[in-house]
């Protein structure tokens, strides 16, 4: 398989559309028509990681953090990023980058955190807005199963835990055709009534050109009549951040314990908190302080997180139990499951290396 190949895979499950403003998620440098030998997980582009690349024989390095994050007006060989550039090039390894999509995606960041703290009934903390639409469509009876599991097939009618959604009435179309036309049903110049079903169907955006290829290509008509409409709903299972129940209650002492012997930070940072016990819990990994009056109004006891400023701690103060357990401790382990997402794409492929990243923290 060549790179790009791979990478459109990849964004068929975690679009880029889903990335944050600010970032810059995807194809990073290199070839991407090269054939793939090998792949190394990294949280961060080092020269370490670069070098296990080139010692494993991996010419494909993905990272969660974008090797190149901001615009990039030159290549510097007396700084370590155009160092590290140069030796990717010079190596034939192409880096690509799943970032803030990747916190958004439904088995990402904050869900594997999660997962790792023993969470149940696990939810998106802040799930995605404006990103649902809505097809409508009209078919002739005899053809609406086909048309209908062409857009399910195409990635329609997801919601929640259930798929194949879809509502479907009896009506009958009205239509002329025209001069120059080859009608599927009814005459040249002669206004037909057709019975028709009416199909109703949501889907997130990203998948937009998909659905309405499979819906030109299996629908009969020539002209084929659809409606696109935006919702308001929220895109429940993308999003920011997770929010879960421990299998029962605990003190904040044992919490803190849980999270020290799972998270296994350096240390952590903790709001003062005034509740006896502990049972719901937010989480987000990496920078996730902006999430803290979500992970409030969500109920939470607890809120996991990293990168909290001074101020942070004050607003949580007796209100939720905030704890910055560091932002390479909370997103190291998700590497699993960017390896695990790959391998589904490829399950024969290897070798495939996560990189033993450390921390650019010192604790002293």
């Amino acid at each position: 398989m060549k790179c790009k190949e791979l990478f459109f895979q990849i964004e068929q499950r975690i679009p880029l559309s889903l990335q944050e403003s600010y970032d810059n998620c995807g194809f990073q440098i290199g070839n991407p028509t090269d054939e793939l030998s090998g792949i190394l997980y990294t949280l961060d582009v080092t020269e370490q990681a670069v070098d296990l690349a080139i010692a494993e024989r991996c010419n494909l390095i993905v990272s969660h953090h974008p090797f190149i994050f901001r615009g990039l007006k030159s290549i510097d060989m007396s700084k370590t990023e155009g160092q590290l550039l140069v030796k990717c090039l010079q190596n034939n390894i192409s880096i690509y980058s799943v970032h803030t999509n990747f916190d958004k995606y439904p088995q990402g960041v904050s869900a594997m955190l999660a997962q790792t703290l023993g969470l149940t009934n696990i939810a998106v903390l802040c799930p995605e807005e404006n990103r649902l639409k809505k097809l409508v469509t009209f078919c002739p009876e005899a053809q609406v199963e086909s048309v209908r599991n062409a857009l399910f097939d195409a990635g329609a009618g997801n919601i929640g835990n259930y798929d194949a959604c879809s509502f479907n009435s009896s009506g009958h179309g009205s239509f002329r055709a025209g001069l120059h036309t080859n009608p599927f049903v009814g005459e040249i110049g002669k206004v037909h009534f057709e019975p028709e079903v009416r199909i109703e169907t949501v889907f997130p955006d990203w998948k937009q050109n998909a659905i309405v290829s499979a819906l030109l290509a299996f629908h009969p008509y020539e002209e084929v009549a659809y409606d696109i409409y935006p919702l308001n709903n929220n895109l429940n299972g993308f999003g920011l951040g997770s929010v879960g129940l421990l299998p029962a209650p605990v003190n904040v002492n044992s919490f803190l314990s849980l999270v020290k012997s799972t998270v296994n930070p350096a240390g952590l940072r903790c709001s003062h908190f005034s509740e006896k016990s502990i049972q719901k819990v937010a989480v987000c990994g990496g920078s996730g302080a902006s999430l803290l009056s979500s992970a409030i109004q969500s109920g939470a006891q607890a809120f996991i997180t990293s990168d909290v400023k001074y101020h942070d701690f004050q607003q949580a103060a007796n209100k939720i139990l905030l704890i910055d357990a560091g932002h390479f401790e909370t997103e190291f382990f998700t590497l699993t499951a960017l390896k695990s997402l790959v391998s589904e794409i490829l399950p024969n492929f290897v070798p495939q290396i996560i990189a033993p990243d450390s921390n650019w923290v010192n604790t002293v």
